[in-house]
């Protein structure tokens, strides 16, 4: 009999697959029995293991190798051991597929001239969840398709300009977006753009505070803009009064968009009419601004006293020769007294070339001064009058009222009493009180009834009505009833008090 094939070491979960081969190659196994059996024959025996790896394909093959020999089955397992391989991963979640967004939208023209052509856009309404990577623009000639990429690495700006091409050609121009998904729809303009500078008529667009008299005062420092356009850019030139302007004195500076009229500190002899023009080939636009530099006026030139009667006084003066480049908005009249030489306002904001004072004081000399007066302030000096108006006293004589003169005499009253008091023997005590009268009352201090004199033992003191007697080291024997009697020629007033002194008790030890 043939040998059998070495046993192979199967895994538990495919131990049914080798049960259904062994079936059918039971009857296999008497069939070469009259034969001896070659030595060979064992060389099938390893194609029941690429079988057992792969149960399933192995079970289709023993149906049919029921009524053949042994080595049939092995020829049709040698295809079946070719797909044989571990089962497939499980698979995996298909990524979203990544999409281009919409065109950009919205895309004009902004600017274009010789050389330089300039484009913007919006962003692309839809972008989607790949995101927005950046923009390419591309320019091709018209009748052509040769479209050329202006921007050799991706833009974020929505604006974008073409730079270096040739005066005199006619583009298409389109702009794409980019992202992860690729180049989106692109967005063109619908006419194509002739590469050229377009002349734009020249314009002074002047402020309006520019459209009237621009007044400054004289030290002020003058700062004019003056906006304008017109492409490509205008030559600007200035005149003042019809003549070319003096570089020294007043400063001008040209932009694309405006031009500056710069004077650091203003005098009066730039007040003036200043005119722009701005000029593009034969196209030209002018304005006129008129600068008044103010300072203040001068004095009237004469001034004249004309008349005086009563208690009043006309005068009359002429305008001043210098009006400070501003118009006379009035003039201020004052008065002086000769005793005091101190000037009075009289008329302020007045605006005639005479006037009448009144109300002037009898007895009195008066002269008067008339200043001028503009939008810058009143002037620095004055027109004076030469001659005094003398105001005469007429035959009106004064008589004061007579007056009784007042009685201030009064008999003497105390204001404040004496106060009954209790002193200890050896300790100085002060008696207190206050009167009044006129003429100022003569004081006398008594001790039961008795005028105390001089005697040093006390102190009289009598200041500003108030009253005082001091006591110094009183004892005993100086307890008794004080009086105070205020004397004046009007009458008299008595003030009592009692005065009780103790004696210092000493504690004996027991």
């Amino acid at each position: 009999m043939p040998a059998k094939p070495a046993p192979i070491k199967k895994s538990p979960a495919k131990k049914a697959a080798p049960k259904k081969e062994e079936k059918p190659a039971a009857p296999a196994e008497p069939a070469p029995a009259p034969a001896p059996a070659p030595e060979p024959e064992p060389e099938p025996a390893p194609a029941p293991a690429p079988a057992e790896a792969a149960p399933a394909p192995a079970a289709e093959p023993a149906p049919e190798a029921g009524g053949d020999a042994a080595p049939a089955p092995a020829e049709e397992q040698k295809p079946a051991a070719e797909p044989a391989a571990p089962p497939p991963p499980p698979p995996e979640p298909e990524k979203p597929k990544e999409e281009p967004t919409s065109e950009p939208v919205n895309l004009t023209l902004e600017d274009v001239n010789d050389t330089t052509l300039t484009v913007k856009w919006r962003p692309p309404e839809n972008i989607g969840a790949s995101g927005l990577d950046g923009y390419t623009v591309e320019y091709c000639r018209d009748g052509t398709q040769d479209w050329v990429v202006a921007n050799q690495e991706l833009i974020i700006s929505n604006r974008y300009a073409i730079k270096n091409l040739t005066t005199g050609d006619k583009l298409h121009v389109r702009v794409k977006a980019v992202n992860p998904g690729g180049p989106s729809a692109p967005a063109s303009l619908e006419q194509p753009v002739v590469v050229r500078e377009i002349v734009d008529r020249p314009r002074i667009r002047l402020p309006r505070s520019l459209r009237t008299v621009f007044v400054k005062k004289v030290g002020d420092t003058v700062n004019l803009v003056i906006p304008f356009q017109g492409k490509p850019k205008p030559q600007v030139s200035w005149t003042k009064d019809g003549q070319p302007l003096d570089l020294k004195a007043v400063g001008v500076r040209n932009s694309d968009r405006d031009t500056i009229l710069f004077i650091r500190k203003s005098e009066r002899k730039d007040s003036g009419k200043y005119e722009v023009t701005v000029k593009v080939d034969s196209l030209e636009d002018k304005a006129t601004i008129t600068i008044q530099i103010v300072d203040l006026p001068g004095p009237p030139s004469s001034i004249k006293l004309v008349d005086v009667w009563g208690f009043n006084t006309a005068l009359e003066w002429t305008p001043p020769k210098d009006d400070g480049n501003a118009e006379i908005t009035g003039y201020t009249v004052q008065k002086a007294d000769k005793k005091t030489g101190e000037w009075f306002t009289v008329l302020e904001h007045y605006h005639r070339l005479n006037c009448t004072v009144s109300d002037l004081i009898m007895g009195n000399s008066y002269s008067f001064r008339v200043f001028t007066e503009n939008r810058c302030g009143l002037s620095e000096n004055a027109a004076v009058t030469k001659d005094l108006a003398y105001i005469q006293k007429t035959g009106i004589q004064y008589k004061p009222p007579e007056y009784k003169d007042r009685d201030y005499s009064e008999p003497p009253s105390f204001t404040q009493p004496l106060n009954d008091r209790a002193a200890t023997m050896g300790y100085t005590t002060k008696l207190l009180c206050a009167v009044r009268g006129n003429p100022q009352p003569k004081i006398l201090w008594m001790k039961n009834q008795m005028v105390i004199g001089e005697d040093p033992k006390f102190r009289q003191i009598t200041s500003q009505g108030l009253c005082t007697l001091e006591i110094r080291k009183p004892c005993t024997f100086d307890g008794g009833v004080y009086s105070c009697k205020a004397i004046n020629p009007h009458g008299e007033a008595v003030v009592n008090c009692k005065l009780d002194v103790k004696a210092v008790q000493v504690p004996t030890d027991k």
